[in-house]
This record gives C-alpha cells, sequence and structure tokens, in this order.
C-alpha cells in the first residue's frame, strides 16, 4: 500500500480522530486540574493586621489561611511596640489563600538620633535644629553670661549632652541660656482657649516653661488631652504682665465650653 493510500484509508482516519480526542481530553483534564489547584477566580479579603501583635497575627494568619513575612521593624511614635504598623498588601485587597502578607512591625526600642551642635549659636537657631533632630525642648534657665541669649549647655536628666552624644528620638533636652544682664524679662501671654500643642508653642517663644498641667473631669482619653483647651493659668496674665525668662506656667484644661465662655479671673495663689 503506497503512503497516499495509507493516509487516505479509513483506518488512519480512525485512529487519527482517536488521538485528536484523547490529545483534548488530556488538554481538558489538565486544565480543569490547574484550575482546581489553583483556585482560579477565588479570592478572599486580606485581614486588618496592623495594630496586631506577633501572636495575634499568628492566629489570624491561620485562620484565613494565609502566610506572613516580617520585613521591617521602625519606630512609630503613638504606637505599641511590637504591634504591625504597615502591610502589603493592603487591608480587604482580594487575594489567593496562601498568599504572603509583608508585614513592618513597630520596634520595642526607640529610634536614637545624635544630637547636632547645639551650643554657641542663638536660641531660635537651637529650637529649628531641635526640631529636625525629632527632639522635644523641655526647661529652660538662664545664668550669667557676656554672651546674651547663647545656649551655653545642654541637658538630659541632669547629665550635659555634647555634640555627637546619641539620644531616643522624641526624648526632651533642657537649655542653659546665657544672659548679660541677669534675669531677663518677657511678656506673659494669655493662653485661654490655647490647645496644649498651641499654649507650648507660644510658652517656647516667649522664653518660658511649661509647668504643671491639670485636667478636668470633662478629659478622659487621649484625643481629650489633645483638644483640650486651657481655662486657666498661674501666673495670671490679670496679675502679671512681665515674668523673668525660663518662668513655668501652670495650666488648666477642659472640654467644658461654660469654662471657657466664663473665662474666669485666673489663679493668683
Amino acid at each position: 500500500m503506497s503512503l497516499k493510500d495509507f493516509l487516505t484509508s479509513r483506518v488512519f482516519l480512525k485512529h487519527l480522530v482517536l488521538a485528536i480526542l484523547l490529545v483534548l481530553v488530556i488538554i481538558t483534564i489538565t486544565l480543569q486540574q490547574l484550575k482546581s489547584y489553583t483556585r482560579h477566580g477565588q479570592s478572599f479579603p486580606v485581614p486588618n493586621f496592623e495594630g496586631l501583635t506577633i501572636r495575634e497575627i499568628e492566629l489570624s494568619a491561620e485562620q484565613n489561611e494565609m502566610l506572613y513575612e516580617i520585613i521591617d521593624s521602625v519606630h512609630f511614635d503613638g504606637a505599641k511596640p511590637g504591634v504591625v504598623v504597615e502591610q502589603v498588601p493592603e487591608a480587604n485587597s482580594r487575594v489567593k489563600r496562601n498568599r504572603v502578607i509583608f508585614l513592618t512591625i513597630n520596634s520595642t526600642v526607640p529610634e536614637k538620633v545624635t544630637l547636632p551642635k547645639l551650643t554657641d549659636i542663638s536660641f531660635r537657631q537651637v529650637q529649628a535644629l531641635i526640631e529636625n533632630c525629632g527632639i522635644i525642648l523641655g526647661n529652660i534657665s538662664y545664668e550669667p553670661s557676656e554672651y546674651n541669649n547663647l545656649i551655653l549647655r545642654v541637658e538630659q536628666y541632669a547629665r550635659e549632652l555634647k555634640q555627637g552624644d546619641i539620644v531616643f528620638k522624641g526624648s526632651s533636652v533642657d537649655l542653659i541660656i546665657g544672659s548679660s544682664s541677669g534675669n531677663q524679662d518677657t511678656p506673659l501671654p494669655d493662653l485661654t482657649g490655647l490647645t496644649i500643642s498651641e499654649a507650648q508653642g507660644l510658652l517656647t517663644n516667649n522664653f518660658l516653661n511649661t509647668g504643671v498641667l491639670i485636667y478636668d473631669g470633662t478629659v478622659i482619653t487621649d484625643e481629650d488631652t489633645l483638644s483640650a483647651m486651657v481655662w486657666k493659668q498661674y501666673p495670671s496674665v490679670n496679675n502679671a504682665r512681665i515674668v523673668s525668662m525660663g518662668t513655668s506656667v501652670d495650666l488648666w484644661f477642659t472640654l467644658d465650653s461654660l469654662k471657657l465662655q466664663q473665662h474666669p479671673l485666673q489663679v493668683t495663689e
């Protein structure tokens, strides 16, 4: 039988058709198995891991059939140490089961910064340098000096700090400022109606210290503390318009609008 006759014979055509059908069946079964294995078309929302501890993450990941990997540890002010502060993919993103969720946790150790040169320069310059470093300005005091309003020393917990020393970010440092004419005077601002951050900023700009902070019963949560306003201060602007630089001013805070509207006479004792 010639090749042409074989290729056109019924037997060959029958086997060719069977072979094609077999290949189609194998491809169909393979695709179905792959679809089932990869769960094609199935996706699930990513749980919100932010604010959770490692133990809580493990339980949540196991319940949602997902994996996690901690890729970084950074320090975030206001977040509890050891909890998740960022995640990729974000919460409620849709992914397949066993997807790896990449997490960043808040460091248990605060970030540290190197202290820049803060002495022999003006108070205004130091304010900017401290803010850029993430350090908080603590108390201000004065000492006699031939150089007026220059920073003589920087201290933390009564220990003198030098340029290059390592301190925790967010910690406070105290400044000793030179005064060529003894205790200098500064206007006492009226802080009534200001929040804690606004009052502290105004006191600092006037070379004054924040004294005792007193919150009444309307202030309950941390958010209340930030939004509460000054309704009383000591020394009072009703009795002292001018005070010595470095004076501490005690502040009373409230969320009671009636107290703020009444603007009562300040404490004089």
